[in-house]
């Protein structure tokens, strides 16, 4: 409902009667305009809430993100120094420069977490917003520097207005990324539980951690090539699933990916009738959103937060009791 309705409102009037009546412009920003724009917001949604949930699996925190992760700060370092040597270079070419510095970004993160004692749910996503403001901090001094700050805002703020048809398919990258993260779905849920357990079971922890975190790097990189930056979606979309499904992958990812596009579509089409004719930037609206969205979390979980109950309290409260009064097994 949400996607029929995505491709009729905007500043042309475009309706299904016009349409199917063949009316060649209305068919003409339907193909050019309207439907790219619906297919990118889709994968857009779908891709950074499955990266996300990658992420947050991976790392057994659920306040990694591709925002905290410096995964997306990342992204747009490698498109300026596309920008910066290759002045001339195509939307592919700066794809390229923009997946290998999300990666490496990505990598260079989580090897520093493991490096450092503290574990903290706080801290560590902490350290990546802190990470990610110091690549945000060399990207615009190099801006600064080359004259390159107007070419670079595009990929700074997240919008759908200059989606169009021959400069999004990029974003196609994100459905075979999302199918092999569904395959190797199962890894990821042994490699969560910690490097031991994964030795134990066979599993190559850091063949698996590095290929998770590639996957999701590509899909945080194709989508802020054509779109740009996008907060958010892959911090509280998969919380949010996983509150209602429960932390396995495999049965939580189809359902992220659902809602991540459910979730971006309502935001933009939220963003185009709000100030109409006029259009807000996708960015802003999941900001705001998603900030409410966020706190409305953080207070859920200090409500509900504790809902297990350690051995030595089972023993102590003797809790496990049959009507004899006998020590369950």
């Amino acid at each position: 409902m949400l996607a029929a309705l995505s491709v009729f409102v905007g500043v042309i009037d475009v309706t299904p009667k016009k349409l199917l009546s063949g009316n060649i412009h209305q068919l003409e920003i339907f193909v050019i305009s309207r439907l790219p724009r619906l297919l990118a917001i889709i994968c857009t949604g779908m891709g950074m809430s499955v990266a996300g949930l990658i992420m947050q699996q991976l790392c057994s925190n659920k306040f990694i993100s591709p925002t905290t992760g410096a995964t997306i700060s990342s992204a747009q370092f490698g498109i300026l120094i596309a920008l910066v040597f290759m002045p001339t270079s195509t939307l592919w070419s700066r794809a390229i420069f923009s997946f290998a510095a999300a990666i490496i970004g990505t990598w260079i993160f989580v090897w520093f977490i493991q490096k450092v004692q503290f574990k903290d749910v706080v801290m560590v996503p902490l350290v990546g917003i802190m990470f990610g403001n110091v690549i945000g901090g060399i990207t615009s001094f190099i801006a600064f520097k080359y004259e390159m700050t107007q070419a670079l805002s595009s990929w700074l703020v997240g919008h759908f207005s200059l989606v169009l048809k021959g400069r999004y398919e990029i974003v196609y990258l994100t459905v075979p990324l999302i199918i092999l993260a569904f395959l190797f779905a199962n890894h990821f849920n042994i490699v969560g539980m910690g490097k031991n357990f994964s030795k134990n079971l066979g599993v190559p922890y850091n063949v698996v951690l590095f290929a998770g975190l590639t996957i999701s790097a590509m899909i945080t990189a194709s989508i802020v090539v054509v779109v740009g930056s996008i907060s958010y979606i892959g911090l509280i979309v998969p919380n949010i699933v996983t509150i209602f499904k429960g932390d396995k992958i495999r049965g939580t990812l189809a359902d992220t990916a659902l809602f991540g596009a459910i979730f971006v579509l309502l935001c933009d089409i939220i963003g185009r009738i709000v100030i109409a004719p006029y259009e807000l930037p996708i960015e802003l609206v999941i900001g705001v959103l998603g900030s409410l969205i966020f706190i409305a979390l953080l207070f859920y979980c200090l409500k509900n937060g504790r809902k297990s109950i350690t051995l030595s309290e089972i023993l102590n409260l003797s809790l496990f009791k049959n009507t004899k009064g006998e020590n369950a097994a």
